[in-house]
């Protein structure tokens, strides 16, 4: 069965969010339009990704504006329509419009068939609160380990850089 496709015009809504404990999360892009509600699960690579991006285009751009941020936080119901699997960027010059468009990860038994893909059309505003959020959301991960990169537990962990020794 192919998964829905969205095309939000000017979203009311864009932002990032995460379910679950803190090593355990999985990341959510959302957006709503009206009574349109789009929720797509990603991964946190994605997430901070599309967070520096849209930060180095608003930084082209001349930044967002003067307007306050709106809200970051994910509406429920956070049901995921599909799975993220590539994220592009591009800016509407006519419309003052950043472009965002996912596109789905297709498993291996749907290849051959046409990917889903969701495309947000969101104001320079929107982009600084997704960027504010996202970070925010990334930072609250776990720690890295200052040798391997890796996220390190409560209790740390065996860091294949020390030869196997405990990092905490």
């Amino acid at each position: 069965m192919k998964s829905p496709s969205f095309d939000f015009e000017a979203p009311d809504h864009f932002t990032a969010g995460t379910v679950g404990p803190q090593g355990q999360r999985v990341f959510y892009l959302q957006s709503r339009e009206a009574r349109l509600l789009a929720t797509l699960k990603c991964e946190k690579e994605h997430v901070g990704a599309l967070a520096d991006y849209l930060s180095g285009l608003l930084t082209q751009l001349g930044g967002p504006g003067a307007e306050a941020l709106p809200e970051g936080a994910l509406l429920e119901p956070a049901e995921p329509a599909w799975t993220v699997g590539a994220i592009g960027v591009g800016y509407d010059e006519r419309r003052d419009r950043i472009v965002v468009v996912a596109n789905e990860q297709l498993q291996e038994e749907r290849e051959g068939e046409e990917a889903a893909t969701a495309r947000f059309q969101i104001t320079r505003v929107q982009a600084a609160a997704f960027v504010e959020h996202a970070r925010a959301l990334i930072k609250a991960g776990r720690p890295v380990c200052p040798f391997c990169s890796q996220p390190k537990d409560a209790g740390g962990h065996v860091c294949p850089r020390t030869n196997g020794h405990l990092v905490r």
